[in-house]
């Protein structure tokens, strides 16, 4: 290898199984871990480093994103791209003292991970004053009795947070719902597979999901080894006619979806198609999972649950609007299926555990929580006027409130080239092709996510990188 400044060269070797960006990625480990790459060294932009390896930008770019993921390298929005100022085998957060004296096996699982202020993949929450209030309510519940630290969960034991939950549920709607109708999950992921469990029969079911939608509900569906079918939208929400059709040809049990928020085009299903495709679903006996993980500043409708009693589920969870690391999501099920929910959930895994329905329930009545969320919420909005204000004059949607942006691309950009392109200015995004089914139809957008862990400039700064791109492609795209 030379190093010389940022005139880095390796020598790749392709022997083997390796692919190219994987034999990039162990020639830059072998610079940093022999010391040809020191601490702080910059390495070459992308273009350059391909030109001279010959090999593509997005090799490169993938190389280094592998790196990055693993703290060996450093990336900065416009500042280039770095070796760590610490030595690659001891991760952050750690003092190397203190690092010295652990075992491999838990020094290899310690780390405080880095996110880089490209990081446009899933949303990020923003501190704004959660983390302490998460600090002192763990400490409050770790001074409470001994049979809080050495029981078994129960029905009994997550009531505190089920009746916490309940208070703030708004039952115009989500419809009358007692806090007996409200199960606990391990998250909002973990609902939706409860609930499919709990509907889901025969040896084949099917379920429909938006074309458009949250990839969550595929990965579920093949948990639960149901075939999916998409129904492509209109301006109001899913084609009645396609709708109904699928739900006859295949007899559909299941439909997912997000009637408020749908991730990731951020549009809602109006209330007059919510309506319509509830009726089709009371006549055919179709249940109707509506996820309101994501949540607007003003409610455009009802839940599928306030429109079908029997046949309608509720899910959200506090990930999207105070924290994820807090593993608890509701299910509100119809009032004749709550017993059979809470038997799926003993069987999952006996429920949430006391700590975390305890922590849930203190931090639901600490006074600071509405400022909290209120601040969260701003800057979020932030975020999201900023990408809305930089790339004014693009096809943009999203919806106050929502911690993204969906971006329809201008011609002759395709999702994947876009997505390749903003990896070499150090900006990941998440492809239109991460949310439809394998065989539906192209779609060429991208999902902007609100990284809240860096700093609102830092985000602006990546909107005029991705707003360059869109303004100038390159050659190579233009032809």
């Amino acid at each position: 290898m030379i190093v010389s400044d940022t005139k880095w060269t390796p020598e790749l070797s392709l022997g083997g199984a390796r692919s190219k960006y994987e034999a990039l990625a162990h020639a830059i480990r072998e610079g940093v871990l022999t010391g040809q790459l020191q601490p702080g060294a910059q390495l070459p932009p992308v273009r350059d480093l391909a030109f001279r390896v010959g090999v593509t930008p997005g090799t490169v770019a993938r190389a280094y994103r592998v790196l990055v993921d693993d703290r060996v390298l450093v990336a900065g929005v416009g500042r280039g791209t770095f070796v760590a100022d610490r030595p690659a085998h001891i991760p952050p957060g750690l003092t190397e003292d203190i690092a010295q004296n652990m075992a491999p096996s838990l020094l290899a699982d310690f780390h405080v991970e880095q996110i880089s202020p490209g990081y446009l993949v899933s949303p990020r929450m923003p501190d704004m004053g959660q983390a302490a209030l998460m600090a002192r309510v763990l400490a409050e519940v770790a001074a409470q009795p001994s049979q809080l630290l050495m029981r078994y969960p129960s029905r009994t034991t997550d009531a505190g947070a089920r009746a916490a939950f309940h208070a703030v549920l708004d039952l115009d709607a989500v419809g009358p719902a007692s806090v007996e109708d409200i199960v606990l999950s391990h998250g909002g992921q973990n609902a939706v597979v409860m609930i499919m469990q709990t509907v889901l029969h025969g040896p084949a079911p099917a379920i429909i999901v938006d074309e458009l939608s949250y990839n969550g509900f595929r990965s579920a569906a093949e948990l639960c080894r149901a075939e999916v079918f998409s129904v492509p939208w209109d301006d109001e929400g899913p084609v009645v006619e396609v709708f109904a059709q699928l739900v006859r040809q295949h007899r559909v049990q299941l439909y997912c979806t997000a009637a408020e928020v749908c991730n990731p085009t951020t549009r809602a299903t109006s209330p007059a198609r919510r309506a319509q495709i509830a009726a089709i679903a009371q006549r055919h006996g179709v249940h109707v999972i509506d996820d309101d993980c994501y949540s607007r500043t003003q409610r455009v409708g009802p839940s599928y649950r306030a429109l079908l009693p029997d046949l309608g589920w509720y899910v959200t969870s506090p990930s999207k609007s105070l924290t994820p690391s807090l593993r608890i999501g509701f299910a509100v099920a119809p009032q004749t299926c709550a017993r059979a929910l809470v038997r799926t959930a003993t069987g999952h895994s006996f429920g949430v555990s006391q700590l975390v329905c305890h922590t849930y329930a203190h931090v639901m009545a600490a006074p600071e929580l509405p400022g909290i969320i209120a601040a969260v919420t701003k800057r979020i909005s932030q975020d999201v006027a900023s990408a809305v204000q930089v790339l004014d004059g693009y096809d943009l949607a999203w919806a106050e409130g929502a911690p993204f942006v969906w971006l329809t691309l201008p011609s002759p950009w395709r999702a994947g080239a876009f997505v390749d392109a903003a990896k070499t200015y150090g900006i990941v995004l998440k492809s239109a092709e991460a949310f439809v089914q394998r065989d539906s139809r192209m779609v060429h957008a991208v999902r902007i996510a609100v990284n809240g862990e860096v700093g609102h400039a830092e985000f602006h700064n990546a909107m005029i990188q991705l707003r360059g791109l869109l303004d100038a492609p390159p050659a190579r795209i233009a032809v």
